[in-house]
């Protein structure tokens, strides 16, 4: 997985309406790059919900937030819909650059075995290296930990 001090690959994602995003459209900001497993599950429902509840203050202290997952399109775009999400959202359902970045890994739940992406946050700064990383997330007051650390940085 990618660390302090890494630059992520500048690959093509997709915004839920088909447009195209790079992370390179987000330069001279901070950014704040937060990974879900499956729109409209609990807890990337809640997740999503917190940082679009905290967007105003997020955009206060400099930093962009984009949500990413493995969803199609059409899902994400029911999920902002849904769930009234004021957050960037993207879509990488090739998987290509979850696996470069190390959050699309093998993962087990219920004796099954199955790929999926490992919740997880990433800080850049406005030159697009990880200023701070947060693997394995945990969703409760996440959001808020993550906003203290932006108006740190």
């Amino acid at each position: 997985m990618i660390d302090v001090g890494d630059t992520l690959p500048d690959m093509e994602l997709t915004a839920p309406d088909g447009a195209i995003v790079k992370l390179s459209d987000y330069h001279g900001k901070k950014l704040v790059l937060f990974f879900y497993p499956k729109a409209s599950t609990p807890g990337c429902t809640t997740e999503s919900k917190d940082f679009s509840a905290l967007l105003p203050q997020f955009e206060k202290a400099g930093a962009a937030v984009l949500g990413m997952s493995a969803d199609s399109g059409k899902r994400q775009q029911n999920f902002i819909k849904k769930q009234e999400l004021t957050v960037d959202i993207a879509s990488d359902e090739s998987t290509e650059f979850l696996e470069k970045i190390g959050v699309w890994a093998e993962k087990k739940m219920y004796g099954k075995t199955y790929m999926g992406i490992i919740r997880s946050t990433f800080l850049l700064g406005e030159d697009g290296k990880v200023v701070q990383a947060w693997p394995k997330v945990k969703v409760k007051g996440h959001a808020e930990e993550v906003l203290a650390a932006v108006q740190a940085a």
